[in-house]
């Protein structure tokens, strides 16, 4: 690291803390800081939807992954890819139709206000524990980077996340969202060429790789593998397509716009792993053994993305991946905590505490829940960090799978099918977590071991094994539960029975923006959003004035033109006459 890429990072902090100043003229109700008014356009809130689906693991802990079995990532990005496209066809439309300020809203309508409190209660500490194993991934990639403490970097990193978000609410999560992914992907499409032309080239790096990081009919070899696969992509479409995730659509301006966002972060899911997971493949060939390299990292294989970089970036550009770095976790971080404080606000405090606040009030409250559940996730990340003989990629899925998947099983179901009971809500997830206690109890590698009578499974053997164990088993109680609850539906109260039916019509109703939330801020988002891009656009076209070779120059020029492009394009856009 050079003193010109200190200088980029400092630039990135000071210019992410002074956008969440900016766009916090755009909040003025809870609705708006929490949801961004229902008001955001599609190319916002797509490139929200897309950031705030991985975070700096994806160069940690998926990078390890890519580094020591290559192929078998791109399962879990692509799995994504197809969660949005089903987002696309069915749930984001549905979602923003929904008129709700939380998803936890939701809960309540399609359930009762028991299941509210209930979600509320599992999601707070849910959602703090997995922006704190988001923020471990990050600062884990940063300690490789600068070579700082890992609990101090952990502390520092989460405080300025907590910052910006306390600023400007949803809009400067979402506005930044949408910066810090034109910030990310030209850099880490740079990462990716230098890295091939480190090995000698696309065809030399297809030789020289290990033989099984591309050999797809692994598959049909290992029927522990196939299992995890479909495992996974079951798994990545209930993270994306359940009832608390329809608040990445509730900010967005109507169900067109919903429709088009999703399809825009499905079509950046096929495209960015593709880019992304060259690198550590690379460096598997150009670093065999990176217990030289990190040797005070716990995990050598989670410092891979940077390893090839720090051989191949001109100065400065180890700056602007760092930033993207940052990026990708404080996209996830600052989503969820004001989902979050959200959560906290309009599902507890305002209803059981405070029911005659006002909107100032709120926004205030919200503030100071934000603060404390920054706090909450920065001493997460410092447990996190802590834990022995777990590697990050396991981690990430083990608590998606075994904790994380019992809760969304029917905030899955109950959009997809309405005639079950309001009690369905809350004992289908009790039913889930037993499945999976009992699963983790009892079905462990080692029980496979004795019962199919095999061999001692290697470590990703036995890892594929507890991935699918675990999904199956929660996903085929779950389901059996959920659904078995529909022979009570006769017996349901009349005023629950019709409560569920208007929460069905009303998801099923299209937004009439212009009735429904007025004349709409198109313009001003695009003016703002443009400007802002010109900024930092600008500011990486001037790092090709630092001493590096042509190619280095031409690499922030072209990292830089993009964002500028487009920072010129919004603006051209937004100042176009209304059409009629």
């Amino acid at each position: 690291m050079t003193n010109y890429d200190y200088a980029v990072i400092v630039f990135y902090f000071i210019f992410m803390l002074g956008m969440g100043w900016l766009v916090s003229r755009f909040v003025k109700t809870t609705s708006d800081y929490f949801r961004g008014g229902g008001q955001m356009v599609w190319w916002l809130v797509g490139a929200s939807a897309f950031m705030t689906q991985f975070s700096a693991w994806t160069f940690t802990g998926a990078a390890s992954k890519a580094y020591s079995e290559g192929w078998p990532i791109f399962v879990i990005f692509f799995s994504n890819a197809l969660g949005f496209l089903w987002n696309a066809a069915y749930f984001a439309p549905r979602s923003r139709q929904m008129r709700l300020v939380t998803a936890l809203e939701a809960v309540r309508e399609r359930f009762s206000r028991g299941n509210e409190q209930l979600y509320t209660w599992l999601q707070i500490p849910l959602g703090t524990l997995y922006a704190g194993i988001w923020l471990n991934g990050l600062c884990v990639f940063l300690t490789a980077a600068f070579g700082f403490d890992l609990e101090l970097t952990i502390m520092v990193t989460g405080a300025v996340v907590v910052l910006m978000t306390l600023v400007g609410g949803s809009w400067a999560a979402i506005a930044g969202d949408f910066i810090q992914a034109l910030i990310l992907l030209p850099v880490t499409v740079v990462a990716a060429l230098l890295a091939l032309h480190k090995v000698g080239g696309p065809v030399a790096f297809v030789e020289k790789l290990p033989p099984g990081h591309l050999d797809l009919a692994a598959i049909f070899d290992s029927p522990l593998m196939m299992l995890w696969i479909v495992a996974i992509i079951i798994k990545q479409f209930i993270s994306t397509n359940n009832l608390f995730e329809a608040s990445r659509y509730l900010c967005v301006k109507d169900g067109r716009h919903a429709r088009r966002a999703a399809l825009l972060a499905g079509i950046l899911f096929f495209v960015g792993p593709v880019v992304w997971f060259i690198t550590p493949m690379a460096a598997r060939i150009v670093y065999p053994d990176l217990h030289a390299v990190f040797p005070n990292l716990r995990n050598p294989e989670e410092g891979a993305f940077f390893a090839i970089c720090m051989a191949t970036m001109p100065a400065g550009m180890l700056g602007l991946l760092v930033s993207g770095m940052l990026s990708a976790t404080m996209s996830s971080m600052d989503s969820g905590l004001n989902k979050n404080a959200g959560i906290f606000i309009k599902n507890f405090y305002q209803p059981i505490l405070r029911p005659q606040a006002t909107d100032a009030h709120l926004v205030f409250a919200g503030k100071i829940a934000t603060a404390v559940l920054g706090a909450l996730v920065i001493l997460a990340g410092l447990n996190f960090s802590r834990l022995e003989g777990i590697g990050l990629f396991d981690l990430m899925l083990r608590f998606g799978t075994l904790v994380a998947v019992p809760y969304t099983v029917p905030l899955v179901l109950c959009v997809l099918y309405r005639r079950t009971p309001p009690w369905s809500g809350w004992t289908t997830v009790l039913v889930c977590m037993a499945a999976s206690y009992l699963t983790t109890a009892f079905l462990t590698p080692a029980w496979l071991e004795r019962t199919l009578s095999l061999a001692p499974l290697t470590p990703a053997a036995a890892g594929y094994w507890i991935i699918a164990a675990g999904l199956f088993m929660n996903v085929g109680v779950g389901c059996a539960w959920f659904f078995g609850t529909s022979l009570f539906w006769s017996g349901t109260p009349a005023t629950d029975r019709a409560r569920i039916e208007g929460f069905f019509d009303r998801m099923l109703r299209p937004v009439d923006f212009a009735k429904e939330e007025g004349p709409g801020s198109d313009r001003q988002q695009g003016d703002v959003l443009g400007k802002l891009c010109l900024c930092y656009g600008a500011f990486v076209c001037l790092l090709a004035l630092i001493p590096n070779p042509l190619p280095g120059r031409l690499a922030f020029l072209g990292c830089g033109g993009v964002v500028v492009s487009i920072g010129w394009l919004l603006i051209r856009t937004s100042r176009r006459p209304a059409a009629g």
